[in-house]
């Protein structure tokens, strides 16, 4: 695969990831119940 055409895959992939993360935490209760899951570990 040429450079640009992997980089411009890598950068689209990665838009997606934080604005799908972004979209989560508009959410409250997902905020809270991650939170929560994290603690449940410790």
């Amino acid at each position: 695969m040429r450079r640009p055409v992997r980089r411009a895959l890598l950068a689209a992939t990665a838009t997606a990831v934080l604005a799908l993360t972004f979209l989560a935490y508009l959410n409250p209760h997902t905020a809270v119940d991650l939170a929560n899951r994290l603690w449940a570990c410790f």
